[in-house]
């Protein structure tokens, strides 16, 4: 399932995020991060249902947390003084602050020609 927000898609089954037409490595923990935003369709998600979520409720600093939405702000091509995109509710929890679009996969098509498959045989030593 592909989401596309500003100018990037993740594609959630692949775990891959793309940004203006080029991958973008990111961590397992900020992919499960951006994966949670877009989940919730630019509802303020708070920090404990993050900590459930990506940390899946292990205890984690205040800083591992800002850590990730920052390393996160910085993959989508956001910054914390701008937050284009990745908006901090203070005290509360973060949220897309763009629109966010399912992107339907075209189902596959096959060809309708047969093809013929060609055998070369090579002698063996």
């Amino acid at each position: 399932m592909d989401q596309v927000f500003a100018d990037c898609m993740l594609d959630i089954d692949s775990r891959i995020l793309w940004r203006g037409g080029t991958e973008v490595h990111v961590e397992p923990q900020v992919f499960d991060l951006l994966a949670c935003l877009v989940r919730a369709q630019g509802r303020l998600v708070s920090y404990d249902d993050l900590i459930a979520e990506v940390w899946r409720g292990r205890i984690v600093s205040d800083a591992a947390i800002a850590s990730r939405i920052s390393a996160a702000r910085s993959a989508v091509g956001d910054d914390g003084r701008r937050q284009a995109v990745i908006r901090t509710i203070s005290r509360h929890g973060i949220q897309l602050a763009v629109e966010i679009r399912r992107l339907e996969k075209d189902p596959p098509t096959y060809a309708t020609t047969p093809h013929r498959q060609i055998i070369r045989y090579w002698p063996a030593p």
